[in-house]
């Protein structure tokens, strides 16, 4: 019953510390929390590889990568399948294979515990998507349920919205907010006005 639930707030809470390992650029590698100091990054868990709807995310993903980088964003995907699965994943499928950003193993639920993402009973994480600043605090965050595909360009809206906002912290980013559009100052001005 969701009453008897504690749900804890993530938003401006400071990841904390872990070390796991990964594939990326056709080599095996190590990524840790001190990693992403200074970087804008997104934690992006999927439930498994060789699955169905998780290639057709990391493929939007993998066909927007170049925008995040632009915006200074690193991409971290991240299922409890191994390093080596990853591997061969990306070798085996189409989709998969445009993949450039790190794919991170979280076989030892590190980061699905972290991130309140693991479910036991199903041995996967579930679908969450986390923007990490560059103080190592979260952002933005969603969950969803693992039958629910996500959308590459959504996200690279709240990444910008969310350098935004750390950027320019007594201004705030409305609905459907975009670079180069009008943003709000919050004052008693606006009350009512809007």
């Amino acid at each position: 019953m969701l009453t008897d639930l504690f749900i804890e707030n993530m938003i401006g809470q400071e990841i904390g510390d872990f070390k796991v390992t990964g594939y990326h650029d056709g080599k095996f590698i190590e990524v840790e929390k001190e990693d992403l100091r200074g970087k804008w990054s997104v934690f992006f868990f999927y439930p498994g590889d060789f699955t169905f709807v998780c290639p057709t995310e990391l493929q939007d993903l993998a066909e927007n990568y170049k925008k995040f980088q632009e915006i200074g964003c690193e991409i971290y995907s991240i299922s409890t399948d191994s390093e080596f699965v990853h591997k061969e994943w990306k070798a085996k499928s189409p989709a998969v294979s445009k993949v450039e950003f790190p794919m991170l193993s979280d076989r030892t639920r590190v980061l699905g515990d972290m991130f309140g993402v693991y479910v036991p009973e199903e041995g996967q994480d579930l679908r969450g998507t986390f923007i990490i600043n560059p103080d190592l605090k979260v952002t933005a965050y969603e969950i969803h349920d693992m039958g629910i595909g996500r959308d590459a360009m959504s996200l690279l809206r709240k990444v910008e919205a969310s350098q935004f906002v750390f950027e320019h912290g007594d201004k705030v980013c409305p609905a459907k907010w975009a670079p180069g559009e009008d943003t709000l100052t919050p004052g008693i001005d606006l009350v009512g006005e809007i």
